[in-house]
Order: structure tokens, then sequence, then C-alpha cells
């Protein structure tokens, strides 16, 4: 069909200068105009390649374009116009702004292909970038370890495999039924040793020894023992079949759940080998201490619950706003202490007698806790704690805002990649399925034709092609995916 159309013959006689030249480009229906002197501030890009591909023939324009009409000098692109116009304010004012609903990676394949570079993106456009690159890295990743679980290597050792199986059945509860099984148990015995601790500490429920010391009653002790039983038996299993054992051991919540564990174990010691080492009543001090220290259980929930997880990540992201938080209650607190003491003076039976002293009221008074046992007598007392407690209630309410941004932000973006992942998943599994039926085929009719086996289809296998895509889950920089276009 080329051959057929009759082009009128390209300027090669240089006699236009490329500053004076205008061009027309036609971007997804869009037409947009441009000038040599405009385009020339950028010469590397592929807009101010036009400028001197005509004289380098059809082969040349054909090498820039989709199409060309050599009679308006009008390039055809088929390419994202809503992009494009974004792209071309960096020949206007020297940098570019992504309009929002954008796709970030498919702008930045946009720019790629227009031949512009990226520091022209302003930096707000590249935070945004960046947040949805960590995002496909993350779908990658969980990904990836889903199909390492499902995946079996044959030139592993039966023990790494036996290993593979232990973790996944601890650590993954969604891996199958009697995971979750074991998930609620271990939230059950979390639970029950939590209320044992503070149902044994009830005088009623506590029983007298021969000493005339208080102590546990013994089936509350026989429960705890049971669930120290379990919370290590779990431990000791997950850290064997832990594939990265320092990593394992130094994270955050395994280390949780030897504080949990361990007080257990040095109170069991230092009841029956401490008397021998030091006096008994040394020893039941330390014992109390140990037992304090059980409280570190509780944080075991955590492991279970997404909802804690999301609140400890929103506080992390806010240090921030919590920081700022307790600076406007320590300058609060200092001036209103201060004042009070000031204010208070006068009064003969005046609770405040220091400024130290009365950090204690200002901070009581500015949580809005307001105990009581220290209050202002005088009129100018009673106004400037008014006062103090207005401030104090505006000072708290202001970080709650990004707080709870955060927080919801945090759980949906959780809730985006769990869902992009599954359907990660099902593509892969419905073009892996699509592969193995057209290879099929094919063999079969190219044996019948030719009488040998047909060539590996998997190589020529068609899927649904996209601006972006994970390398993760790539060896190939064609093979892309639905999914991973970003919507």
């Amino acid at each position: 069909m080329a051959g057929d159309l009759s082009f009128p013959d390209v300027d090669t006689d240089g006699s236009e200068k490329s500053e004076e030249m205008e061009i027309v480009v036609n971007v997804g229906g869009v037409r947009q105009v441009f000038y040599g002197d405009n385009l020339n501030q950028y010469p590397e890009t592929r807009l101010a390649e036009l400028l001197n591909c005509l004289s380098g023939g059809y082969d040349s324009i054909f090498s820039l374009c989709d199409d060309y009409d050599p009679g308006n000098r009008e390039f055809y692109f088929d390419r994202d116009p809503d992009a494009f116009k974004c792209i071309i304010e960096v020949y206007y004012f020297g940098e570019i702004h992504m309009k929002k609903g954008i796709c970030p990676i498919c702008f930045k394949n946009e720019m790629e292909f227009w031949k512009v570079d990226l520091k022209f993106l302003d930096d707000c456009c590249k935070t945004h970038l960046s947040e949805k690159k960590e995002e496909l890295e993350e779908i990658a990743r969980r990904v990836q370890l889903i199909l390492d679980d499902l995946g079996v290597d044959a030139s592993e050792s039966r023990w790494k495999r036996c290993q593979k199986c232990i973790w996944k059945f601890l650590e993954k509860p969604e891996s199958s039924y009697p995971a979750r099984v074991i998930a609620v148990l271990s939230f059950l015995f979390i639970l029950i040793s939590s209320v044992v601790m503070c149902v044994g500490t009830i005088p009623d429920l506590q029983v007298i020894d021969a000493e005339g010391n208080r102590m546990e009653h013994p089936t509350l002790d026989s429960i705890e023992t049971a669930c120290i039983g379990w919370f290590t038996m779990e431990y000791v299993l997950r850290l064997i079949s832990s594939p990265n054992k320092c990593h394992f051991a130094l994270s955050f919540m395994n280390i949780v759940d030897v504080l949990a564990i361990l007080p257990f174990y040095v109170s069991l010691t230092l009841t029956h080998l401490g008397a021998k080492l030091m006096e008994l009543s040394n020893v039941q001090q330390a014992v109390q201490a140990l037992r304090i220290m059980r409280i570190a259980r509780i944080f075991k929930l955590a492991r279970h619950s997404s909802g804690l997880q999301t609140l400890t990540y929103a506080l992390k992201r806010s240090f921030k706003e919590l920081g700022l938080l307790l600076m406007y209650l320590a300058v609060g607190i200092f001036v209103f202490s201060a004042l009070g003491y000031t204010m208070e003076q006068s009064h003969p039976e005046t609770l405040f007698k220091s400024i130290p002293q009365s950090f204690w009221w200002a901070i009581i008074t500015m949580t809005t806790v307001g105990y009581g046992d220290i209050y202002p007598k005088t009129t100018l007392g009673k106004l400037n704690a008014a006062i103090s407690f207005l401030c104090g209630v505006i000072a708290i309410a202001l970080p709650i805002h990004p707080i709870i941004n955060n927080f919801v932000r945090y759980y949906n973006k959780q809730r985006v990649l769990e869902t992009a992942a599954k359907h990660e998943l099902e593509l892969m599994e419905l073009n892996s399925a699509e592969g193995k039926a057209a290879g099929s085929k094919s063999e079969l009719e190219d044996l019948s034709r030719e009488g040998k086996d047909g060539p590996f289809y998997s190589s020529r296998l068609k899927v649904s092609h996209s601006d972006t895509f994970i390398h993760l889950l790539s060896e190939e920089k064609h093979y892309r995916t639905r999914l991973q276009s970003c919507k």
C-alpha cells in the first residue's frame, strides 16, 4: 500500500531554516502546531528531531512517527494526547507537571518515547512516580512469594521442602484451612494467657503458701504453663523453618515473642536455683519483676491483627505530628505551671508549692484528665486553668487528622495491593492456560504438515499489552500484563 502512495518531494535544499519551520503534530487526534525556535531549545527530543528528519527521506520520517502527510507537513502519532499536552510544557516553561488522573508509570513511558529527560519533571510529580514504582515492586514481591510457595523445586532436599511447609503453615494462615486453624488457636492462647495474668492478681483467687505469702492459684499457674509451652513450641518451629535466621531473630515481632516467653523460664530458674545463690526475699523480688514483663505478650496480637499493624504504621508515619504535639504540650505545661504558681502564691492555703510541682497540675489539666488533687483557689488561677484547658484541647486535636489520614491511606493501599496481586496471579494463570492450549494445537498442525515437533509456543505466547510492566516478574522486556497498567 505504501508503494501506491505518491508523496511530494521532501525538502532537501535546506533553504528554509529550522528555526523558521512550522510543523503540525497530530497525537491521538489532537493537532498541535510547533515552531522551530521552540523545539530547538531541546534538540535531543523527538519533536526537535522531526525538524531535521525531512532531509533524510521517508525512511527517516517513519522512524520517528507512525504516519506523515507531506502536503500539510503533519506528523501522526498513536500516543496518549493527555500526556502529550503535559509533556510539551517543557518547550514553553522549562518544566513538566503531570495532570491528575494520569498514571505516573504510563506518563514516564510517554516521556521516554518523546525523549524528554525526567529531570524536567517537577519534584511533586517525581514523588508520585516513586510511590507508584514502590507499589508495583510490592505487587511483584507479593506475587513472587505466592509463586515460590506454589512452586516445588525437585532439586531441593526433603528437609528444605519440609522447612517450607512448616513456614507456610505457621506464617501464612491464608495458605490452607489447617494453617488458619493454627492461627486462630495461637490468637486464643494469647488471649487466655493475658486473661490469666490479670485474673491471677485478684486476692480472692490467690492462695497462701507455707511462708504466708500470696501466690497464684495452681490452676491458673497450670494454664499459664500450657500457654507458655504453646508459645515456645511455636517460636522454635518458626525459627527452625525460617529461611533467614538472622532476620528472623532481629524482627520486632519475634523480639516481642522472646520477651513474652523468657520471663517464665527465668522465673522458673530463679525459683529453683536462685535460693541457693541469694536470699529468698531477693529471689521473690526478681520473680515479681519478671512477671510484670508478661504484659509484652499482648503485643503478640499484632501478628494476627492487620488493624493493629496498620495503626502501628500510621503512628510511624505520624512521628512529625506527634513530635509537634509534644512540643506544644511541653511549652504550654511550662507556661501555665509558672503562671499558676505565681497567681496562687497570694492564697494562704495554696496547693502550688513550687513550679516543678505545678507541672503535674498543668499536665493533668491540659490533657483533660483533672484528678483534682491540685487545683487553683484564686480567681486569676481559675482563669489560667480555663485557658490551659482550652489550649490543651486544641493542641491534642491538631495531629488527629493527619494520623487518621495515614491510617486510612495505608489500609486502603494494602487492600489495593492484595487485590492487585490476586488479579496478577489470575491473569498469569489464564495466559499460561491459553499458551498451553495454543501450543498443543500448533504442535498438532506442525506434526501433520511437517511430521516433526513444532516449535515451543511459550516464546510466542500473546499476552495483553499495556504501557507498564513489573520487571521482577518478567525476563523479557516486551512481556507485559493487563493488570500492571495503573488505573
